[in-house]
């Protein structure tokens, strides 16, 4: 089994995903968002591109979503929080969501025969899950618009480090990741406070979910893309 890494979606015309296990990396928010969901027993969550998409699925009874450059839309239900993904109203409902950057990681990952969702929040569980599994392993980090940042790569070599006795690291990629976490993994909100997105998000007045979406294995889930929707 082999593992790699893209860094941005601006990459991922590089690799072949037709016989990967794909798992989509936004740690601030998005994937955190997702999990926090599925494991407080939303139903579904169907990630979608656009605003449009979003708002078409809001007329069919979704609970709409969404953010864009990390501040909610006005006429959405819920922003990119995982607490408000994790309220008990939303119970056993269907949630459409729309992203900057994290949606669009999970769009472009359609050609896969497997993508999952991976946060720090679901760890353990995503390691375990990979292991159990026979496909090469992409990991596949959304970014900021386009960007490479820290707290998706750090994810990713989380999962590496996890990985480190049944997965060759295929690139230079994987190696340098693994080595970022191993460095870094005694204090992962410290590091990820510090991350260049995390201050963008600041502003927004956040701070609890970054330190949230920091802490490993509140859940043990997989989240799954089957038919355009994750489940669990």
């Amino acid at each position: 089994m082999k593992i790699d890494i893209c860094y941005t979606p601006e990459l991922i015309q590089q690799f072949d995903v037709s016989d990967k296990c794909i798992v989509v990396i936004d740690v601030l928010r998005a994937t955190s968002c997702m999990v926090a969901g599925l494991g407080s027993g939303v139903e579904s969550i169907r990630p979608v591109a656009t605003v449009e998409e979003c708002e078409a699925l809001g007329k069919q009874g979704y609970i709409m979503a969404g953010e864009r450059g990390g501040k909610k839309l006005a006429q959405f239900n819920i922003g990119n929080s995982p607490f408000d993904y994790m309220q008990s109203e939303f119970k056993g409902k269907r949630i459409a969501a729309t992203t900057t950057n994290g949606t669009r990681a999970i769009d472009l990952s359609k050609g896969a025969p497997e993508v999952i969702i991976g946060a720090f929040l679901n760890l353990s569980a995503i390691v375990n899950y990979l292991k159990s599994q026979k496909r090469d392993i992409l990991l596949f980090c959304a970014g900021w618009k386009g960007h490479y940042n820290l707290e998706d790569s750090l994810f990713a070599g989380a999962v590496c480090d996890g990985l480190k006795k049944e997965a060759e690291f295929d690139s230079d990629a994987a190696i340098s990741a693994f080595y970022l976490y191993e460095s870094m993994q005694k204090d992962l909100f410290y590091y990820i406070s510090r991350s260049n997105h995390a201050a963008r998000l600041s502003k927004f007045g956040i701070i609890k979910d970054i330190e949230y979406c920091s802490s490993p294995d509140a859940f043990d889930i997989v989240p799954k893309l089957v038919d355009g929707s994750l489940t669990i």
